[in-house]
Formats: C-alpha cells, structure tokens, sequence
C-alpha cells in the first residue's frame, strides 16, 4: 500500500488523525493561515542564504540563525519568521495531535528557498531518491522523527514528492541485506564523538535502510509509489521516519522537526522500532 495523502478538512476535529499519522498517512491542510508581511515578502522572491548549506534555520531555545543571507535588518527579520513557525507548527500540533501536545519537543527549523539539487550528486546524497529520514550524527532511539512543512512559493509552483509502499513492506525486502549492529562499534562512535550519544540497534537498522533504499536503482524505478504536488500555501504533516518519500521539485519551503517518544503514539506498535523489532522476531537491542 502506498502512503496516503489524508486532506484535513477546516474545522475538523482530531478525531483519529494521529492513528492515521502513525499508521503512515501524510496530513495535508490545504489553506491554514499562515500571512506575511510586506517586509517578509522578500524572503520569498529571492534565496537570503549564504550558500555555505542548502538552508536557513534556527537552533535552540536562542534560535541562533545560520546559514542566512542579508543585512543586519532582514537577517532578524527572517530569524523572527522562523521563530513565528515554529510557534505554528507547535500550534499545528495542538490543535490536531492533542496527545503530542506534552510530549513532542520540538528542533530545527529551516527555511529552503532552493529547488532540489539535481546536480550529479552521490546516490547517499540524492533526495529526490525514495528513502527515509534517519540521521548519521544524531542517533534518536526511542524517538520518532515528526515533520511540518508548508509551501510558501509566491508564484504558484507545487512542492513536488513522490511517495513510497509502506514501510513493513519495504522492511521486509531490504532487512536481510542489512550489516549486523555491534555495540562495541556504537560506544566507539559515541566516545569518538563521530555521534552525539551511542547508537542503537534501531539507530543503525535505520542508516543502512535509508542507504541500501537509495542505493537500489531497481527499487527507486520499480517500487509503488505515487507523485504529489502540495500546493502554495498547504502545510503538510508526515513522519518521515516511516513514510517513504523523494523531493522532486519546488523552491521556497519551511519545515520543523520535532521529535516524539514511541510511547506517546496512541499506537507504539505501529512506530518504525516495533515494526523492524516484530519483523526480525524479537526486541531491538539498546
């Protein structure tokens, strides 16, 4: 089954929508206010980054700015976008995942004002490949990886995805071509400093998932999946540590990471560690 696109309604109540979230829907709003000012207009006319990472985004309770481009004047006027964000986004989460609303804290938050790089990048790289979010230096655990984007392009052109089967199905082909984990190389990592805290098994189950996807060329053309065009001005909702997804197009874009304890889900079993663990017939080592 590929992953839905569940269109929220306005008004709509939560209701069932994080079961469907954690079951692998991508919740799309299709027109929540989210208004800029003539001053913040520039910041979709033209890219204010300085080219040294393909986004802008703030850190921390400080919301220290990097990457952005500007006077003085326009660099804080976008850092204070970014902050009224991700003040939407957790409103977001409120309003419609009520249960998250204590447990979800939230990270980054970016703003992506270059179309997808289509440059001959390697096959690790390149995410307009089908794949899933796991992250090299930052092992999360026990966590899941929820996501808020909107579109913010002035000029009427759609973010562009494609999105992939679920992600049992997919586990159940790539898991026995998967390295074993080694807790000796983990702690090493760690007391490295290579990783910020020691992988888990899940930690590393995920690396070589997101890679052996995008390194399969047979998978990336053969495999179910679906295109989706998210309109200006439509904020869309996913876990994308189990939704299986590609960027294809589509310049000017927030997103907010936040992160979620497996044990605030209504439903645990269906996170991606209790599905690789039911999947390999036992508990993920820690």
């Amino acid at each position: 089954m590929i992953s839905p696109i569940r269109t929220v309604a306005p008004g709509e109540m939560p209701g069932s929508l994080a079961r469907e979230l954690e079951g692998g829907a991508v919740l799309l709003f299709p027109d929540l206010p989210f208004p800029f000012s003539d001053f913040e207009r520039r910041f979709t006319e033209r890219p204010f980054a300085d080219g040294k990472a393909k986004n802008v985004s703030i850190r921390g309770e400080a919301a220290e700015l990097r990457g952005a481009a500007g006077t003085t004047e326009e660099r804080e006027s976008l850092r204070q976008l970014l902050i009224r964000y991700r003040a939407f986004a957790r409103d977001l989460i409120g309003t419609y995942l009520p249960n998250y609303a204590d447990r979800v804290t939230l990270a980054g938050t970016s703003y992506r004002p270059f179309d997808v790089d289509r440059r001959k990048l390697s096959w690790r790289r390149d995410d307009t490949r089908l794949h899933v979010d796991a992250f090299p230096s930052n092992p999360i655990g026990e966590k899941r990886i929820l996501r808020v984007f909107r579109n913010i392009n002035p000029a009427g052109e759609p973010r562009r995805w494609r999105v992939g089967e679920d992600f049992g199905s997919m586990a159940e082909t790539f898991l026995p071509r998967l390295p074993g984990y080694s807790p000796l190389s983990a702690r090493l990592l760690a007391a490295l400093r290579i990783t910020k805290a020691r992988r888990s098994e899940y930690d590393h189950l995920m690396l070589h998932l997101h890679d052996a996807l995008k390194q399969d060329e047979t998978y990336q053309a053969s495999a179910p999946q679906a295109d989706v065009a998210f309109q200006p001005g439509a904020t869309w909702v996913t876990f994308s540590d189990l939704v299986m997804h590609g960027a294809m197009g589509g310049r000017y874009m927030l997103e907010q990471t936040a992160y979620l304890p497996v044990s605030a889900q209504a439903d645990p079993s269906l996170s991606p560690q209790r599905i690789l663990a039911a999947k390999l017939g036992r508990p993920l080592r820690v």
